[in-house]
């Protein structure tokens, strides 16, 4: 299978794309007013939004949703999210407000990044198709699911090997978003954080060698690397 990963945003807040042969899988959502680099990075790999098969929810938070609505009421592309995180995705339940320690300059950044790509504008899901712990989805690439609560109680990795990825959403993140951190560390904004650990050990015999997450760049290295660098 021929299969590109394209990053979409950046290290503040990202969406990504699995392109095949057979079509997109959209891994997470983005922003709200993130319309339009998704359609201009499809365009770039001479693809359209008529080629996304699906979108797949790392879990429901607002950041990650952003596009997703849209995509499903205007051009009949589903949303798969852990059955653990639906009401999430549909506004139902709240994320936890805890963020951490701050320092002014990265806080300022990613408020002011999120309220310039449309937060205050979040539509939550009107429906979804819910996925469970071992699903493989029919979609391209073949996305795995594998249950990592923690962030949330439905938070997931999504395995892709066609792209030699684990895209972990919130589990962890390699530049903290409100103190600008550059650890390996747990993401903050996390229901039960002290569970992350346990659940990051799944995918610590997994062979992908890219570790992708919602906010930070790509850590290059096996699952295994990464919990080396995790930050206790």
């Amino acid at each position: 299978m021929n299969a590109q990963l394209l990053r979409i945003g950046d290290d503040i807040v990202a969406m990504h794309a699995v392109v095949t042969d057979e079509g997109v899988t959209l891994i997470d959502a983005g922003l709200p007013g993130d319309r339009r680099i998704l359609q201009d990075a499809l365009a770039g790999a001479g693809r359209t939004l008529d080629d996304i098969r699906g979108v797949v929810l790392t879990h429901g938070d607002g950041d990650h949703i952003g596009v997703a609505e849209w995509l499903r009421a205007e051009h009949g592309v589903p949303t798969f999210v852990h059955e653990a995180d639906a009401g999430r995705a549909k506004g139902e339940k709240a994320p936890s407000s805890s963020g951490g320690a701050w320092k002014l300059g990265p806080a300022l950044r990613f408020f002011g990044t999120a309220l310039r790509r449309g937060a205050l504008r979040t539509t939550h899901l009107g429906e979804v198709r819910t996925v469970r712990d071992g699903d493989v989805l029919d979609l391209p690439g073949a996305p795995e699911i594998i249950g990592m609560p923690g962030h949330s109680p439905g938070s997931i990795a999504i395995r892709i090997p066609a792209v030699d990825a684990l895209f972990v959403g919130d589990a962890i993140t390699t530049r903290h978003v409100l103190n600008g951190s550059e650890d390996v560390q747990i993401g903050p904004f996390s229901d039960a954080p002290e569970q992350t650990p346990e659940s990051l050990e799944r995918l610590r015999a997994l062979p992908e060698r890219s570790i992708v997450v919602g906010h930070g760049p790509i850590f290059r290295g096996t699952a295994a690397d990464m919990l080396a660098a995790l930050k206790r």
